[in-house]
Protein backbone atom coordinates (compact mmCIF):
# COMPACT_ATOMS: atom_id res chain seq x y z
CA UNK A 1 0.00 0.00 0.00
CA UNK A 2 1.59 3.24 -0.87
CA UNK A 3 0.16 6.87 0.67
CA UNK A 4 0.28 9.75 -1.37
CA UNK A 5 0.13 13.50 -0.12
CA UNK A 6 -1.36 16.40 -1.29
CA UNK A 7 -1.03 20.07 0.56
CA UNK A 8 -3.37 22.60 -0.34
CA UNK A 9 -3.49 25.86 1.53
CA UNK A 10 -6.59 28.43 2.28
CA UNK A 11 -7.46 31.69 4.83
CA UNK A 12 -10.71 31.79 6.38
CA UNK A 13 -12.44 33.65 9.28
CA UNK A 14 -14.55 31.67 11.96
CA UNK A 15 -15.51 31.95 15.77
CA UNK A 16 -16.30 29.20 17.88
CA UNK A 17 -19.61 29.68 20.00
CA UNK A 18 -22.06 28.54 21.26
CA UNK A 19 -25.72 30.08 21.28
CA UNK A 20 -27.06 27.83 23.93
CA UNK A 21 -24.55 29.77 26.30
CA UNK A 22 -24.09 32.67 27.46
CA UNK A 23 -21.29 35.16 26.12
CA UNK A 24 -19.22 34.71 29.44
CA UNK A 25 -19.58 31.01 29.08
CA UNK A 26 -18.41 30.89 25.57
CA UNK A 27 -15.41 33.36 26.76
CA UNK A 28 -14.40 30.65 29.15
CA UNK A 29 -14.67 27.50 27.05
CA UNK A 30 -13.18 28.96 23.81
CA UNK A 31 -11.17 32.05 25.06
CA UNK A 32 -10.19 34.33 22.08
CA UNK A 33 -11.68 31.89 19.77
CA UNK A 34 -15.15 33.17 20.75
CA UNK A 35 -14.10 37.14 19.69
CA UNK A 36 -17.35 38.48 18.45
CA UNK A 37 -15.78 39.95 15.41
CA UNK A 38 -14.07 36.60 14.47
CA UNK A 39 -10.79 35.69 13.76
CA UNK A 40 -8.93 34.35 11.39
CA UNK A 41 -5.84 30.99 10.12
CA UNK A 42 -4.03 30.52 7.21
CA UNK A 43 -5.19 26.83 7.14
CA UNK A 44 -2.90 23.87 5.41
CA UNK A 45 -5.08 20.71 4.72
CA UNK A 46 -2.98 17.63 3.53
CA UNK A 47 -5.23 14.98 1.65
CA UNK A 48 -3.78 11.56 1.67
CA UNK A 49 -4.89 8.95 -0.66
CA UNK A 50 -3.92 4.97 -0.64
CA UNK A 51 -3.68 2.89 -3.10
CA UNK A 52 -1.38 0.46 -5.56
CA UNK A 53 0.48 2.38 -7.63
CA UNK A 54 -1.23 1.80 -11.29
CA UNK A 55 1.24 -0.49 -13.66
CA UNK A 56 0.73 2.03 -16.48
CA UNK A 57 0.89 5.00 -14.69
CA UNK A 58 3.11 3.98 -11.50
CA UNK A 59 0.36 6.41 -9.46
CA UNK A 60 -1.68 5.51 -6.88
CA UNK A 61 -3.72 8.80 -8.43
CA UNK A 62 -3.15 11.56 -10.75
CA UNK A 63 -2.26 14.24 -8.38
CA UNK A 64 -2.72 16.76 -10.41
CA UNK A 65 -6.17 15.79 -10.86
CA UNK A 66 -6.28 15.40 -6.65
CA UNK A 67 -5.39 19.03 -6.64
CA UNK A 68 -8.13 19.93 -9.25
CA UNK A 69 -10.68 18.08 -7.08
CA UNK A 70 -9.49 19.62 -3.99
CA UNK A 71 -9.38 23.16 -5.02
CA UNK A 72 -12.87 22.89 -6.67
CA UNK A 73 -14.81 21.24 -4.23
CA UNK A 74 -13.46 22.43 -1.28
CA UNK A 75 -10.64 25.24 -1.23
CA UNK A 76 -12.83 27.40 -3.61
CA UNK A 77 -15.68 27.29 -1.03
CA UNK A 78 -13.94 28.21 2.48
CA UNK A 79 -10.82 30.27 0.82
CA UNK A 80 -11.53 34.38 2.25
CA UNK A 81 -14.87 32.92 3.67
CA UNK A 82 -16.15 33.31 6.85
CA UNK A 83 -16.72 29.64 7.97
CA UNK A 84 -19.43 30.38 9.99
CA UNK A 85 -21.53 32.60 7.55
CA UNK A 86 -20.75 31.82 4.07
CA UNK A 87 -19.91 27.97 3.66
CA UNK A 88 -23.31 26.43 3.38
CA UNK A 89 -22.11 23.14 4.57
CA UNK A 90 -20.95 24.65 7.67
CA UNK A 91 -24.05 26.70 8.48
CA UNK A 92 -25.46 25.82 11.84
CA UNK A 93 -22.49 23.91 13.17
CA UNK A 94 -19.65 24.75 15.02
CA UNK A 95 -16.53 25.70 13.30
CA UNK A 96 -14.34 23.51 14.63
CA UNK A 97 -11.44 21.94 12.90
CA UNK A 98 -13.15 19.17 14.26
CA UNK A 99 -16.66 19.71 12.80
CA UNK A 100 -14.94 21.20 9.60
CA UNK A 101 -12.39 18.33 8.50
CA UNK A 102 -15.75 15.83 9.08
CA UNK A 103 -17.29 17.84 6.37
CA UNK A 104 -14.13 17.75 4.03
CA UNK A 105 -14.10 14.10 4.15
CA UNK A 106 -17.88 13.87 3.18
CA UNK A 107 -17.47 15.90 0.38
CA UNK A 108 -13.95 14.46 -0.88
CA UNK A 109 -14.11 10.55 0.00
CA UNK A 110 -16.64 9.59 -2.60
CA UNK A 111 -14.74 11.92 -5.80
CA UNK A 112 -11.39 10.56 -4.44
CA UNK A 113 -12.46 7.16 -4.97
CA UNK A 114 -13.57 8.21 -8.36
CA UNK A 115 -9.92 9.13 -9.47
CA UNK A 116 -8.42 6.16 -9.87
CA UNK A 117 -9.56 2.80 -9.47
CA UNK A 118 -8.28 1.53 -6.18
CA UNK A 119 -7.46 4.70 -4.87
CA UNK A 120 -9.14 5.84 -1.16
CA UNK A 121 -9.36 8.54 0.57
CA UNK A 122 -7.22 7.52 3.87
CA UNK A 123 -6.88 10.64 5.68
CA UNK A 124 -7.23 14.43 5.74
CA UNK A 125 -4.88 16.66 8.07
CA UNK A 126 -6.26 20.24 8.65
CA UNK A 127 -3.55 22.77 9.83
CA UNK A 128 -5.05 26.17 12.01
CA UNK A 129 -1.63 26.68 13.47
CA UNK A 130 1.86 25.13 12.96
CA UNK A 131 0.85 23.68 16.45
CA UNK A 132 -2.65 23.25 16.29
CA UNK A 133 -3.99 20.08 13.62
CA UNK A 134 -6.27 17.40 13.47
CA UNK A 135 -6.85 14.31 11.55
CA UNK A 136 -9.49 12.60 10.44
CA UNK A 137 -9.49 9.17 8.69
CA UNK A 138 -13.06 9.01 8.01
CA UNK A 139 -16.15 7.25 10.44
Amino acid sequence: MVYVNRKEHFNAAHKLFNPNWSREKNEEVFGPCANENWHGHNFELIVTVKGTPDPDTGFVVDLKKLSTLIREDVINKVDHKNLNLDVPFLVGKMASCEVIISEFWKILAPKVAELQKGASLHKLTLYETPRNYVEYFGE
